[in-house]
């Protein structure tokens, strides 16, 4: 196979240029106008660049509130590769720095010093992808390690409302407003030094609890399309009337298992309410969590499987997709395999076990053509696995990725603390 070129992720972050600093508000200001976006600021006054900044991650417009909300201070943002295709170059240039998602990469971390070096403000997104169901994603147990470190002020913001108004299992916009923004100063220097990693990393956890559900529901805002739960079949993919696994879709605003026909209406409010018969949820993180605890029955059984799956690779060693057909995957009580044939006929393997994924980064519906999919790195290379045909649930997949190293944890005696791995 011709060798192909490779992201340099060794390459010092660029301060972002200053004839591009406006550029950036005048794309990031206009969406917080529109959704009539309310920032308050928390413990800031007299806080100053450099800082890390850490923000929970629901939509692309976290993105966008959180450059209205800084501005007009200089920022680097850490941004995973498949950010960079087709605009690597200005990417580059308004301060972006390339991570491989869930990969333990030193790189990132001498990158980020010299980022609060220069005096300016580091940006990390610590769940590391899209919340699936619009709640606080679990962080990694090295977040206390990394404040430590940089010796700079921590600073949180939390989003709310960004997953309601663009769910990652239905991206159109609902135009929720208005919504919110804190942007919070959790440790300054002298009291950063003072606390232990295990304290900062607790502290962090409660600093990231959300719920875009109840808040929409406390705020009495409301969703009158009527397309509304289309797409909600993709994170709840069990049914909890029949146990059906696959089996669900959505149309509208109800959500359907196809296999016992329940179905089920969801509310301007974000509730979902049985046509008939018992309402199980009406949360949608409560569906989730209930998914969750049946792929922790599975794990702990040891018969979790997602059998081996025909697949499509899109592979990205740079900020360029390759595409190979002909692979396969597979993710059971061992972790991940996925092979693929080249077109010059080698076979390359790609493996990732427990230990090395607490969690793993899936898409719906990718590039709006190719489907459900599931990301695999190692700190060289990045695998975009779409499977060809099912059953499956990518979503089933992350939460087993989850509960597997969950269970591998506590096999060693050392078990995760809630909200982290």
């Amino acid at each position: 196979m011709k060798p192909v070129p490779h992201f340099d992720m060794a390459a010092d972050p660029v301060r972002t240029r200053w004839y591009l600093r406006p550029l950036t508000w005048l794309l990031s200001k206009p969406v917080a106008m529109a959704h009539k976006t309310r920032i308050t600021r928390i413990g800031m006054e007299g806080i100053k660049p450099p800082y890390l900044l850490l923000s929970n991650h629901n939509s692309f417009m976290d993105f966008q509130i959180l450059t209205t909300a800084i501005y007009p201070e200089r920022a680097n943002y850490v941004v995973a590769i498949d950010g960079f295709v087709g605009r690597k170059w200005i990417m580059l240039k308004v301060g972006c720095i390339c991570k491989r998602k869930f990969t333990q990469d030193l790189r990132l971390i001498r990158n980020l010093k010299k980022i609060v070096d220069n005096g300016d403000i580091a940006v990390v997104y610590p769940e590391a992808r899209y919340s699936l169901c619009g709640t606080t994603a679990v962080l990694p147990a090295s977040l206390g390690k990394l404040c430590k470190m940089l010796k700079v002020p921590v600073v949180v913001i939390r989003c709310h409302g960004h997953h309601v108004n663009s769910p990652f299992w239905n991206l159109r916009d609902r135009k929720i407003k208005p919504t919110e923004a804190e942007l919070e100063l959790i440790y300054d220097v002298p009291a950063l030094e003072k606390a232990s990693v295990d304290e900062v990393n607790d502290r962090l956890v409660q600093a990231f609890q959300y719920d875009d559900w109840t808040w929409l529901k406390e705020r009495g805002l409301r969703l009158p399309m009527p397309w509304r739960a289309e797409g909600l079949h993709k994170v709840l993919y069990q049914c909890p009337h029949c146990g059906t696994e696959y089996e669900m879709d959505s149309k509208g605003t109800e959500i359907f298992c196809k296999h016992c026909g329940k179905r089920w209406h969801m509310t301007e409010l974000g509730e979902l309410q049985a046509v008939e018969g018992e309402t199980e949820f009406s949360h949608v993180p409560d569906w989730y969590e209930w998914e969750r605890a049946q792929v922790r029955a599975e794990v702990e059984a040891g018969t979790y499987d997602s059998g081996k799956l025909r697949i499509t690779i899109h592979s990205l060693p740079d900020a360029k997709y390759y595409t190979y057909t002909g692979g396969t995957f597979r993710h059971n009580m061992d972790g991940f395999v996925a092979r693929v044939k080249h077109p010059d006929g080698t076979v390359e393997e790609l493996r990732r076990t427990v230990p090395e994924m607490y969690s793993v980064h899936v898409e719906y519906e990718f590039l709006g053509k190719w489907g459900d999919c599931v990301e695999l790195s190692t700190l060289e290379e990045s695998w975009i696995c779409h499977p060809e045909s099912g059953p499956y649930s990518v979503t089933k997949i992350a939460l087993a990725t989850e509960e597997l190293y969950y269970a591998w944890r506590r096999s060693i005696g050392k078990p995760c603390k809630p909200g982290l791995a």
